[in-house]
């Protein structure tokens, strides 16, 4: 069954996801989240849970940034009531994104196995 279209839930999650990059950028003083971007935001269907993914430009850093993540949950939702002007903000999950990485091994693997072009 094809998934059905919910315009009002995709504007959201996509204003979700602006706002908290935003905050990450400008609203949060932990240096260890000013390598953070928020990847994609889920809501559930009642509008009372959001799943965050977010990924990290340094890997190396990622045990770090999950740490101030975790540590900054309850701020990041609060500025956000602040800036949405909701009555309720969902609560937020934050899991990490690891898309990027397995496109990374995806492509080298496809790289490595790569069928010559030139006919000898």
């Amino acid at each position: 069954m094809a998934k059905k279209n919910n315009f009002k839930k995709d504007k959201y999650e996509e204003r979700l996801l602006n706002e908290i990059n935003s905050l990450l950028r400008t609203g949060i003083s932990d240096s260890r989240l000013q390598r953070v971007s928020i990847t994609k935001v889920e809501l559930s269907p009642d509008y009372g849970y959001a799943t965050v993914s977010w990924d990290t430009f340094d890997s190396g850093t990622r045990g770090d940034a999950k740490a101030a993540i975790e540590a900054a949950t309850g701020r990041i939702r609060s500025e956000l009531a602040k800036v949405l002007e909701v009555r309720h903000v969902p609560s937020l999950s934050f899991v990490y994104d690891n898309q990027f990485e397995e496109e990374k091994k995806i492509m080298d693997l496809i790289k490595s196995n790569q069928i010559p072009t030139d006919k000898e």
